[in-house]
């Protein structure tokens, strides 16, 4: 394989096209064939590996990884990868995960920054949900080791009693449901969920009528193309009845936050495979856990074709809703290190040493790179800093239309007041518009924040700072600026709007 050297100019490359085969930046022949997620990764593998790179990315300028559904030409790309860097901790939508994992060639590695930054002295955080609702928020989760991050976990409703129907069902982001699980049609092998290992998700429970149910599941691990149980257990529902007459003893789950989860290592030790994790009672067996669906829980079915499965239009259930609008699967940490600059030291750290071991040859170029642009980290890390430290104390919130800055926060001394992922195909409902004029009011915000890569989601949050006379100002949090595209210049856009918007002098 050729490479072009680290010191060949762009004019001795033109001239030397024909002879040699050589290409521009960002393409071509020579140089290590990288493949990576995102627009991020591009810029600190190219920043990185100079001339002796050629990066693609899979998910285009401005797009969302959470939501990108890859392409058969994607797939091409990336089984030309000689080395491959995804973020991963489910920060990519696992169908990108699994097109990864199943293209890259074998003797290509094929790396997650994230889990690997951790040695180089990355600081990982746990996601905490701190969307407070008046029901229990219900969802489901696996957690446990697997062979391959490729695999899959499903989890299928294999039987049920109750006085009517249930059904179980996601919201994506455009207010269509996803039926999971649907009594009213009868069992059959496609009633099922699935996710990745260690995430978890957040669903609809809809009952037609009060009464006791009881919901039992079965969950399958397929991994590396084999398929095992994983456990099955039986959940009960208080629906409209007193939850504490149904089961005298038992834990009854009336609010906060839960997920049913799958516990691999747990199946693999033949003692289960289900266990209930709440985010304040703890780990709690399935066979001691009553959900109560309160009476204040009824809902009226919308209009719309999409809801008839529900029953007619009109007509009232009991529904446990999802929280979080749209698709929303994730695991327990943060994914989104790089709003800590100290994390994205980390990061080219790792890929730094991924090409040394890749191209030895070009050790001492990709070393030189590495420590002059982790000056120009430190340098940024500096300014950030100072940016915020501008900001008086009282002003230091932080409201956004997305979970992506926490570690921004936690590095710069920021509180995040609160976060929005609306529908943008509904009205703002009457509780999100409450929360949000109620945080805004009380903490007397000065702006909030949108992505420009989520507009679609901003509709709540833009409709309650209009409505309060609150400024709404610009955060880059997953995709670079179109304007400016490098990790420098997203750092110092949003440092300089955080001032800016906040009442900072920078």
């Amino acid at each position: 394989m050729r490479r072009t050297p680290a010191t060949l100019t762009a004019a001795a490359c033109a001239a030397a096209l024909a002879l040699t085969g050589c290409s521009s930046a960002g393409g071509g022949s020579d140089g290590v064939d990288v493949v990576v997620t995102t627009e991020l990764i591009k810029n600190w593998t190219e920043t990185v590996g100079g001339g002796r790179v050629n990066v693609q990315t899979i998910v285009p300028p401005g797009g969302d990884p959470h939501s990108y559904e890859p392409s058969p030409n994607d797939a091409a790309k990336v089984a030309k990868a000689e080395l491959a860097f995804t973020n991963h901790l489910l920060l990519e939508d696992h169908p990108l995960i699994k097109l990864f994992d199943a293209n890259v060639p074998e003797d290509a590695p094929n790396l997650s920054l994230a889990e690997n930054a951790e040695p180089y002295g990355a600081k990982l955080m746990p996601l905490v949900e701190n969307i407070k609702l008046d029901t229990v928020w219900l969802g489901f989760g696996v957690r446990g080791a697997t062979e391959t991050r490729s695999a899959e976990i499903g989890i299928r409703l294999t039987d049920f009693t109750g006085p009517g129907q249930a059904a179980m069902f996601l919201t994506d982001a455009f207010g269509r449901p996803e039926i999971y699980w649907n009594t009213a049609d009868g069992l059959a092998e496609d009633d099922v969920i699935t996710l990745p290992p260690n995430a978890h998700t957040h669903v609809n429970w809809t009952f037609t009528e009060p009464g006791v149910y009881t919901l039992t599941t079965a969950a399958t691990l397929t991994d590396d193309g084999a398929a095992t149980d994983a456990g099955t257990a039986t959940f009960t529902y208080a629906v409209g009845v007193n939850p504490r007459e149904v089961q005298p003893g038992a834990t009854v789950l009336d609010s906060g936050h839960a997920d049913l989860t799958v516990d691999l290592d747990s199946a693999s030790n033949g003692t289960g495979g289900f266990i209930v994790r709440d985010d304040d009672r703890g780990e709690l067996a399935t066979d001691s856990v009553v959900i109560d669906v309160p009476t204040k829980a009824v809902e009226v079915i919308p209009e719309g074709e999409q809801f008839a499965f529900l029953g007619a239009a009109g007509e009232e259930i009991h529904q446990l809703p999802q929280a979080v609008l749209g698709k929303h699967v994730h695991g327990e940490i943060d994914p989104h290190l790089w709003q800590d600059v100290a994390n994205a030291k980390a990061y080219v750290q790792v890929i730094a040493d991924a090409l040394i071991e890749r191209d030895p040859e070009g050790r001492e170029t990709y070393e030189a790179n590495r420590d002059a642009y982790m000056a120009e980290l430190d340098d940024l890390d500096a300014e950030v800093a100072a940016a915020i430290a501008s900001i008086p104390e009282a002003n230091r919130q932080l409201i956004t239309t997305h979970d992506a800055f926490g570690y921004l926060a936690d590095a710069y001394g920021m509180q995040i007041a609160g976060f929005v992922v609306p529908n943008p195909a509904a009205e703002p409902s009457a509780k999100q518009v409450e929360a949000l004029t109620e945080t805004i009011a009380d903490l007397e915000v000065k702006a909030v924040f949108v992505e420009p890569n989520l507009h679609a989601r901003a509709s709540v949050l833009r409709q309650v700072a209009e409505d309060q006379g609150v400024e709404v100002c610009t955060l880059h949090g997953d995709a670079l600026p179109q304007d400016a595209p490098t990790y420098i210049d997203m750092m110092r856009q949003n440092a300089s709007a955080l001032s800016r918007c906040l009442g900072g002098d920078r």
